[in-house]
């Protein structure tokens, strides 16, 4: 078994995304064509594991919001997510408003919007927190254990986050609650990952190399195995965008058109590719999304299209292709339809913008 470990391990360490073959680490039901594969492909997942306790009872930790987070942990503007993993024996997670959720062993517990929290024992635990030197040993990047507390019951952990691009992850985080959760040890895939996770943690306390890249790789498998097995977990009647991607109709449509974005997609044809009449297609595909299949399609391209115009020296032209638009004509036109100005004034402000917040920084 030890051989299988790192077997898997070195591919996952060997990939350039993990988010392409997620299935080595999903227990839950899949759709013909995986929609999460494509999406998170395109979002360019980069996570790491940046905190490890042994806390004993009564205890508790104040997590600030992800701006602030991303500042500690010397990110930059991009999307943070963050979860914390229980190893061992239990704990709460509140938000500052007061929702709070239990966790027990093998509960990953994910805050995707970035929300500021705590996570402490009991009520015994009084705020303000102390602080345990959580700060000092996340700056230091050192994954050892912090041993704090009362001295009651022990409570094991660890904390990890996940950065993405808020354009390319809009549908999904759009779909999620401030916090939720979800148990790993229900199947042996996530206890897999659980127990790779917990050696690979030892081997970068001690410092050995490659542990801490193999990590940042099982962290990335941590979060999309955790958010499939939220979405196989929603009611049947729910509706919504991961909902829509769980349906074997909908969820097919979504992953044609996302993995292939410039093909020229009429609704026949992408109706014909999953099998169903066009009127049912679109039907049943704004029941999930609110919006038809080629609305969604459009708008989707043109959000890439800005994305690139921000972060990229192509051309316009070029764009508009990369994006399924023969005319450049009409990618302008719909490029101002959708964000109320042209391309090249669009990406001309944005970098007016990007270089004064540099100077100010």
């Amino acid at each position: 078994m030890p051989e299988r470990r790192y077997n898997l391990l070195n591919q996952l360490l060997e990939s350039d995304s993990f988010a392409q073959q997620p299935e080595k680490f999903a227990a839950s039901p899949e759709v013909e064509m995986d929609t999460f594969s494509e999406i998170l492909s395109a979002v360019k997942l980069y996570g790491a594991l940046y905190f490890s306790a042994e806390f004993s009872s009564p205890w508790g930790f104040s997590a600030p919001d992800s701006n602030r987070m991303a500042a500690t942990l010397s990110l930059g503007a991009a999307h943070l997510l963050i979860y914390h993993l229980v190893l061992e024996g239990g704990a709460v997670a509140e938000l500052e408003d007061g929702r709070s959720l239990e966790l027990k062993p093998g509960d990953v517990v994910i805050f995707p919007h970035g929300d500021a929290h705590h996570i402490f024992s009991d009520k015994e635990a009084t705020r303000p927190y102390p602080n345990y030197g959580i700060t000092a040993k996340i700056k230091a990047r050192d994954l050892s254990p912090l041993h704090a507390g009362g001295g009651g019951a022990i409570s094991r952990f660890v904390c990890g986050y996940m950065t993405c691009d808020p354009y390319f992850s809009r549908p999904i985080l759009n779909g999620l609650p401030p916090v939720f959760k979800v148990n790993l040890r229900a199947d042996g895939s996530g206890q897999w990952l659980e127990s790779s996770i917990m050696h690979l943690l030892e081997e970068a306390a001690s410092e050995r190399v490659g542990s801490e890249a193999m990590l940042a790789k099982l962290s990335e498998a941590l979060f999309v195995d955790t958010l499939r097995r939220y979405v196989a977990a929603l009611p049947e009647k729910q509706m919504g965008w991961l909902a829509g991607a769980r349906d074997p109709i909908v969820g097919k449509s979504l992953a044609l058109m996302h993995s292939r974005v410039a093909h020229p997609w009429t609704i026949a044809d992408l109706a014909a590719a999953v099998g169903i009449s066009r009127s049912a297609l679109v039907e049943r595909f704004t029941r999930y999304v609110s919006e038809p299949p080629m609305a969604y399609l459009t708008r989707w391209r043109l959000q890439l299209a800005a994305r690139s115009l921000e972060k990229t020296s192509r051309s316009v032209a070029e764009i508009a292709s990369d994006v399924g638009y023969e005319s450049e004509a009409a990618f302008n036109r719909a490029f101002k339809r959708e964000f109320g100005q042209p391309p090249g004034r669009y990406r001309g402000e944005h970098r007016t913008l990007a270089a004064k917040s540099s100077h100010v920084n």
